[in-house]
């Protein structure tokens, strides 16, 4: 039985597609890229931004670091708020706690975001723990970001045993991998077709419903 459930944030809790491209495609324009197509821009969300620009863009770790700052430019002030849960999540939170599990947060976004965001949706009460990237950069890839929250929370092996990552790229499967940890891909973000089942999801879900019936059944 699953006691521990981490979830990411970004297409598995929330639809930050707006605010995530628009806050690239800002950067891009800051770093005389013009980029009409926000479209293009969707495989930003999930990973973590600096890898994203050199991958999408053939930036430079030094350009990256630069565009990150120009995105942050954009984001902090509106872009964080063109965002929107995705329908069923309150429902799914509440029958968590209800259920007496331990919910937590581990997102290669910049934690004080995450709280923001949490706040801004109601929902931060429904989380024991929340962990994010950090704004220099020295904590971002999601293994980092559960090696971190691991550390705070102190669990034993044996609770170890009894968690489950839940999330929609592939970097959510293979961070949790890492450490021996299942995930439960979902459908709603993201991932490209297979993505998920090729990173070795444990199953793959549609909707929070599923989610909930998933942890709540397993």
């Amino acid at each position: 039985m699953y006691q521990y459930i981490f979830f990411d944030l970004d297409g598995t809790l929330t639809d930050p597609r707006e605010g995530i491209t628009k806050s690239v495609q800002y950067a891009l324009a800051r770093m005389g890229i013009d980029e009409p197509d926000l479209k293009k821009l969707e495989p930003f969300i999930g990973p973590p931004l600096i890898d994203s620009f050199q991958e999408y863009y053939g930036f430079t770790p030094e350009q990256a670091k630069m565009g990150v700052s120009y995105y942050r430019e954009y984001f902090k002030p509106t872009g964080l708020y063109l965002n929107e849960l995705f329908e069923g999540v309150p429902k799914m939170l509440q029958s968590m706690k209800e259920s007496g599990k331990v919910a937590a947060i581990a997102s290669s976004k910049p934690e004080p975001f995450v709280r923001q965001i949490l706040e801004h949706f109601q929902i931060l009460s429904y989380f024991d723990y929340v962990c994010g990237s950090t704004l220099d950069e020295t904590r971002t890839r999601k293994e980092e970001v559960i090696e971190e929250l691991l550390r705070r929370m102190q669990l034993s092996e044996s609770e170890k045993k009894k968690i489950l990552m839940v999330g929609d790229r592939k970097h959510d499967v293979e961070g949790a991998g890492y450490f021996g940890i299942p995930c439960l891909g979902v459908r709603m973000g993201f991932a490209a077709e297979g993505e998920l089942e090729a990173a070795g999801a444990i199953a793959v879900v549609d909707s929070m419903e599923e989610v909930e019936a998933f942890i709540l059944q397993a």
